[in-house]
This record gives C-alpha cells, structure tokens and sequence, in this order.
C-alpha cells in the first residue's frame, strides 16, 4: 500500500498524491486492471515501485489482466525499461495499446481496479484526480470511456521486433 494515508472517494492535489493513490489502486486490483494515460511519464510509472506493484498484480492469479492505453509509446518505450520488460514477462496477461489521431483529443488519465476502484487525473497538465476505492458507478462510467478509447487504437506495442 502506499506510504501516504489518503482519504479515500475525494478530490486529491499534487503529484505526490497522484501517484500515492495510484499505488493504492494498483494495489486493489485482483483481476484486472485498466490504465489510460497521456504516455506514462507523470505518475511514477518509470519506477522501481510501480513496476513492483504491477508484477505483484500480475502474480495474483492466472486470471489478472493489465491493459493500457496511450497516446504516445515513446516514454514508455525508452523511459520506462522496467515497465515495458513486463510486456516480454507478461505477454499473455498484459497489452499496451496506442490512440490514433482522432482519440488524442483526451486529455485526461485514469486507472481502473476490478470495476470498483479508480483514479482520474482530470487534465495531465493539472495534478488535480478523483480517488475512490468503493465507488462501482463512477468506475463503470470510466470503463464506458476506456472502451471508447479502445476502439480508437492503432496498434498494440510489442516487446520483440519482428523482421525479416
């Protein structure tokens, strides 16, 4: 769990508090687990902590399943090594999608935890979230925008190169 105490179903302020309750929502998960971000590079997600939370997701069970969406791969590509080796670790639990043009209109992240848990970053310019644990309604409205955004992928990231 993260080392911060957040109040839990509030509006949050600041990176630290993103990222704190991030961990928390990560942490929740027991099946799956749901991201959608700008590219990865606010909320902590180059560190050791966060790659350590999301292996122990993925440990869980047979069952769990990590999928992210983002607008642009190159951070998560280069910067987060740690991360992006899961995608080879993990291959058959985890996948990692890209937006085309028409969806980079959201501004906004989130991640989902099992259709109970979230946390939404309003605008990636603005450590300004939403942050609730037990709250099914506002999850399931968040899992309505993450399918929309789904259908506007291009293409999903993959750990090997293919080639001739």
């Amino acid at each position: 769990m993260s080392e911060l105490e957040l109040p839990q179903n509030t509006i949050l302020l600041g990176e630290h508090e993103y990222a704190a309750a991030l961990d928390t929502v990560i942490a929740e998960a027991q099946e799956q687990l749901l991201i959608f971000d700008q590219d990865c590079s606010v909320g902590d997600f180059a560190s050791i902590k966060r790659f350590d939370l999301l292996t122990e997701f993925l440990n869980k069970s047979d069952l769990t399943k990590l999928t992210i969406i983002l607008h642009h791969t190159d951070f998560f590509t280069t910067e987060c090594p740690r991360l992006f080796s899961l995608l080879t670790t993990f291959s058959h639990k985890m996948v990692v999608y890209q937006t085309n043009d028409h969806a980079k209109i959201a501004k906004d992240c989130f991640a989902l935890a099992d259709d109970i848990a979230y946390i939404n970053r309003f605008h990636i310019d603005q450590a300004r979230c939403k942050y609730a644990l037990n709250d099914a309604e506002t999850t399931a409205s968040l899992a309505e925008r993450f399918d929309a955004l789904l259908l506007e992928t291009t293409h999903t990231i993959s750990a090997t190169k293919l080639g001739l």
